[in-house]
């Protein structure tokens, strides 16, 4: 376990992010996390899906405009306001996943990409099982964690360099995020009562990303909308390499973390 630390609060991060960005279009990629797992895990159009920290909408309008029954929340007001603004018909809302007001086993799926390592301990704990008590007997969870890892140990670094670089010498000291190894992630949702069925090392966004060089031409100026929508793309050289370091280095490369569970 690994605490990750910048100069601004996870909630103000989140807040600016989700301001500074319009809110997203219907994602479109079903090759590219998160998109790929919500698929494996979602069966059937029958019963209701929660998407937990459903940010600034990429998954929750694809499910929405196929039409099926989901709702999304976000503990980021902004993000909630956006949504609303575009698509009126939306059913999403501002909600603490710590703390959801809603009844006992009510959602046969729950997706929740990004949303746990906001979280530290007893928050944390907390939150996973108010995921397992708002879950039908059945129900499917799909959940991300960022990894403890190599790949956002450099992440981490380059950050904070470039932080420096700019001029800035005020040292990072609140949370931002808790990086998870692989067997501690499975661990947190076993105890709580999951039962894991898949576990993925995934490149959300690889760390060659972060370099123009190795982004594909449509890429190469950045845009997060446009990253979200289709994917992280690399280059034919990024993809080489990528593919390599994700065949043999898994768990040391990949960014996150992503498990498929079941409530028995």
């Amino acid at each position: 376990m690994r605490v990750t630390y910048r100069r601004s609060a996870s909630k103000q991060y989140w807040s600016k992010r989700w301001a500074d960005i319009p809110a997203d279009s219907p994602m479109e990629n079903f090759n590219a996390y998160p998109l790929k797992y919500a698929n494996l895990t979602i069966r059937s159009k029958e019963g209701k899906i929660l998407e937990a920290g459903c940010g600034a909408g990429r998954v929750l309008r694809f499910y929405k405009n196929r039409g099926y029954d989901i709702l999304g929340i976000d503990y980021i007001d902004t993000a909630v306001e956006k949504l609303k603004k575009i698509d009126p018909e939306l059913n999403v809302e501002v909600g603490d996943i710590s703390a959801l007001k809603y009844r006992d086993r009510c959602f046969r799926y729950i997706l929740a990409f990004g949303l746990y390592h906001n979280f530290t301990n007893e928050s944390l704990r907390k939150a996973v099982r108010e995921t397992y008590r708002v879950l039908e007997n059945g129900g499917r969870l799909c959940a991300s964690f960022r990894a403890d890892n190599i790949q956002t140990w450099l992440t981490d670094w380059l950050a904070e360099y470039r932080v420096r670089k700019g001029g800035v010498k005020t040292p990072a000291t609140k949370f931002h995020k808790l990086n998870l190894k692989k067997r501690e992630f499975v661990d947190l949702f076993k105890k709580t009562g999951f039962h894991i069925e898949d576990v993925y090392s995934v490149e959300n966004m690889p760390i060659l990303y972060k370099f123009a060089f190795f982004r594909c031409k449509k890429h190469k100026v950045f845009c997060e909308n446009l990253a979200r929508k289709e994917g992280y793309k690399l280059s034919i050289l990024g993809n080489i390499i990528q593919k390599f370091l994700m065949r043999f280095f898994p768990d040391q490369v990949c960014n996150i973390f992503v498990i498929i569970a079941s409530k028995l």
